[in-house]
């Protein structure tokens, strides 16, 4: 079971780091699921930008639960199977022209838990419109090849989506 990472080390005035989870969705056929959203803090100059699921972890919530509370909440997907934990915690910090915006302004960044599971649905089960009282995550979404989906991530989390591709590229096959 894993345990929270240890958030002490932080120097006094730091935003902290969000403790949150991520998710690699795998379908049959080994492809990755991505989801586009334009953050507030893009502005006009920026374009719609892709991710995996990912969200935080509530007080006293297990990160294997979180993850798969985000992945109901974000994609509606409960049909899954959980193949893969990452062995380690994973950060990414804000560039300097984000801080006190992104993350609600609240945070420098995040420490993320890395789960891999198996889509077992079909694409019909996929659900990105809102949830009661909250608003869309992503406004459309696609499966995507494992080698590509550190080229559609946002430069400062690119390093995490190279590591979690790359750890868990021997989960991405098709299903016999």
């Amino acid at each position: 079971m894993s345990t929270l990472p240890d958030l002490t080390q932080l120097s006094h005035g730091a935003l902290p780091l969000r403790i949150c989870v991520g998710i690699m969705l795998i379908n049959r056929d080994g492809l990755v699921w991505v989801g586009r959203r334009r953050p507030k803090w893009a502005g006009e100059q920026q374009a719609y930008i892709w991710q995996m699921p990912q969200g935080g972890i509530e007080k006293f919530e297990a990160p294997r639960i979180a993850a798969l509370r985000e992945l109901r909440e974000e994609t509606g997907v409960t049909s899954v199977q959980v193949i893969g934990e990452h062995p380690e915690w994973l950060s990414y910090q804000l560039p300097d022209g984000l801080l006190g915006i992104a993350l609600k302004g609240r945070y420098r960044g995040q420490r993320q838990k890395w789960f891999a599971m198996r889509f077992l649905g079909e694409d019909s089960e996929i659900d990105i419109a809102p949830k009661e009282g909250t608003k869309a995550e992503f406004d459309t979404w696609k499966w995507a090849p494992i080698e590509t989906v550190p080229e559609l991530i946002v430069p400062f989390k690119r390093e995490i989506y190279e590591r979690v591709t790359g750890d868990f590229a021997h989960l991405a096959t098709p299903l016999a």
